[in-house]
């Protein structure tokens, strides 16, 4: 079963690439490696001892991205390419816009066209009312706060509508909380370009050297500590809920939106102090302002995700916290 994914090379798909191919599934992966670095490619090979195709391609350039469907019996697409900075998308949203709408708008037009039913979509949690509910279930309110976030609910219901035209469609939406940690030997792992956007990233650069504190923003939530209360998945966990969904693609039509978190929510602090313990390392922090649009707390209901993928997560914040750290000190520099 070949399995195209489109974005492979950057944080989640090539966690997914690695365990895709230990299960022994032949993997496809398409990236421009705008956020990515083409190193992650041999670094997949390393790990799994196993060969890919791979091609340099803009998702959303309908003529060039063909090629891989003419070339490539696909039998699946995991599509995880698209821009994802929140406060980049806030700036740039036609960028944002046009990149990643152009992307899914042509996904689908080429499957179709070639015949491949079954496609499992990077979504995320920012999709949600968060104000709304503490518990987030896939029935809580949709609304946005960011570019980013709209451009995954415009997706979504692109996808829905696409699904709901052709009815040998399988659709999967995979809403993600907060991807964090690196895989076991330390080899990939969230290399974000610039100053992160993300807490962990944030945190393991301090613990290396290259940024002096942390900004904490916001201490005087209504939670445990002052903090806000997220929910983190290890990005290995997350891998493994795509392989889920492909199984269920292939007993399922239709369009599905399910959340992949732990269900358990952990503070700004809470994640330092983790950190902490598991690298040895002292984080030096400062409180700052509130940011925009932020809630006190949320995290996923994972009641579907059991049910339909008979998927849950593994990992405990420690070893999240450690893999994080695993990948920072042997790669200071990133890729």
């Amino acid at each position: 079963m070949k399995i195209l994914l489109t974005g492979g090379a950057g944080y989640i798909g090539s966690h997914t690439a690695v365990e895709l191919l230990n299960k022994g599934y032949e993997i496809v992966i398409a990236d421009n490696f705008s956020n990515s670095d083409p190193k992650v490619l041999d670094r997949i090979k390393q790990i799994t001892n196993k060969t890919f195709v791979h091609y340099e391609v803009d998702v959303s350039d309908y003529n060039a991205f063909e090629k891989v469907f003419i070339k490539e019996k696909i039998d699946t697409v995991i599509h995880f390419a698209g821009y994802k900075a929140v406060g980049e998308s806030v700036k740039l949203p036609m960028m944002y816009y046009e990149n990643n709408l152009m992307a899914t708008i042509t996904l689908i037009n080429l499957m179709n066209k070639y015949g491949v039913e079954n496609c499992i979509f990077s979504s995320s949690a920012a999709v949600y009312d968060s104000s709304v509910a503490r518990l987030l279930t896939e029935e809580t309110p949709l609304s946005c706060t960011n570019t980013y976030g709209y451009t995954k609910l415009m997706s979504e219901q692109i996808f829905k509508d696409a699904a709901r035209a052709n009815p040998r469609l399988s659709i999967v939406l995979l809403r993600y909380f907060n991807p964090i940690g690196s895989h076991e030997s330390g080899m990939i792992g969230d290399n974000p370009n610039g100053i992160p956007n993300n807490l962990l990233p944030f945190i393991t650069r301090v613990a290396i050297g290259k940024l002096e504190r942390l900004s904490v923003f916001g201490n005087d939530y209504d939670t445990r500590d002052g903090t806000g209360v997220r929910d983190y998945i290890h990005v290995v966990d997350l891998a493994l809920g795509h392989i889920a969904a492909i199984d269920y693609c292939k007993e399922h039509k239709g369009a599905i939106a399910i959340n992949l978190g732990t269900g358990k929510g952990y503070s700004v602090l809470e994640i330092v102090h983790a950190f902490e313990k598991a690298s040895g390392r002292k984080i030096p922090y400062v409180f700052t302002a509130r940011r925009e649009g932020d809630v006190d707390e949320y995290y996923a209901s994972t009641t579907l995700a059991k049910q339909v993928l008979g998927w849950e997560a593994k990992f405990g914040i420690e070893q999240m916290c450690a893999s994080a750290w695993n990948w920072q000190k042997q790669n200071p520099d990133g890729y």
